[in-house]
């Protein structure tokens, strides 16, 4: 199966977890994806996610200078945004018990 539709389907909700912690930038949400598993994942996904989900009001956003670089964009979960991920992450367990079942060789 091809992991990158799946990965359509759940990055929101992945990106909204990996914020749920610490704030991040950009590069730093990609970064903590993919060392949780998801190394398929490309930038232009996450960054357009990110941007979407600004959009939706689940993230604000604010500016840190960088000395050794561009200023950096963090990201970070808002109240409407930690709602969202309550209640996704309650679909998705739903969804994942119902595939669980499904898949379960017969006895």
């Amino acid at each position: 199966m091809d992991t990158t539709q799946l990965l359509k389907g759940v990055l929101d909700l992945a990106v909204l977890a990996v914020l749920r912690e610490d704030d991040a930038y950009g590069y730093d949400i990609l970064r903590r994806l993919r060392t949780a598993g998801l190394s398929e994942i490309g930038d232009a996904s996450v960054y357009g996610t990110l941007r979407r989900l600004f959009a939706a009001g689940y993230l604000n956003t604010y500016v840190v200078p960088s000395e050794e670089g561009p200023h950096r964009k963090y990201y970070a979960l808002n109240p409407a945004g930690r709602s969202q991920l309550k209640q996704g992450g309650e679909v998705w367990r739903e969804f994942a018990s119902t595939m669980e079942s499904l898949l379960r060789e017969p006895a």
